[in-house]
């Protein structure tokens, strides 16, 4: 999963990059009918490249604008700041839809650690939640998962395997809830997100499209 992909970066340089749009009910994250800067970056992501070239491009994809991520035996993110107040805005929900999830990938081995959509969001410089779609592990799984030794990462599988490719599916996942569970102490607020995609460990290639991304109450 590459989780190094200096996620310290990430929450050191918050100041530097967009916030969200707050709505009364909502705090929006990713937007994706904004399109993208000069780069071809969607706008208000910042590209970081762990391992190999980034091949990433908003699109339209089924009416729906996203931000469409591929690799091939390469290891990159969007990454953003925000600032959401958990008991304000307890529920995150996104689409997303992945196409090709990479041979073998398993978040429970280093030398698989690899999955087509990934979606982190950091609470501190030090712990984070990443919610994953896993070639092989079970759904509804939550584990520790690779981390430097100075940061405690937990991953929640989402969904896993073959079953669901090709469709858009939302998703909706309580991270107040999550966070008490999986670190047994009230959440500070979400202060960065990052999109990610991987398949470098596995050698092999992997595709997925997320829309839609934002905070919500209950």
């Amino acid at each position: 999963m590459s989780r190094i992909i200096s996620f310290y970066g990430l929450l050191v340089s918050l100041t530097l990059l967009a916030s969200p749009a707050l709505a009364e009910d909502r705090v929006v994250i990713a937007d994706f009918s904004t399109g993208a800067d000069r780069s071809g970056i969607a706008v208000g992501w910042e590209l970081k490249e762990k391992s190999g070239k980034a091949d990433v491009s908003v699109v339209k994809d089924e009416g729906v604008a996203a931000v469409r991520l591929r690799s091939k035996n390469t290891s990159f993110s969007l990454q953003k700041a925000v600032n959401v107040d958990l008991k304000r805005y307890p529920v995150l929900v996104w689409r997303w839809k992945v196409t090709t999830v990479p041979t073998g990938g398993d978040f429970r081995k280093s030398a698989t650690d690899d999955q087509a959509a990934q979606l982190f969001v950091a609470f501190s410089k030090t712990k984070a939640i990443v919610y994953i779609w896993d070639s092989t592990a079970p759904q509804g799984m939550m584990a520790n998962a690779a981390a430097p030794f100075f940061m405690s990462i937990k991953a929640v599988v989402v969904r896993s395997g073959t079953a669901d490719l090709g469709k858009w599916i939302t998703e909706s996942r309580n991270v107040y809830d999550d966070y008490k569970k999986l670190f047994g102490e009230e959440p500070n607020a979400v202060g960065g997100m990052r999109l990610q995609i991987n398949s470098q460990h596995t050698g092999t290639s992997a595709e997925c499209y997320f829309a839609d991304v934002a905070f919500t109450k209950q």
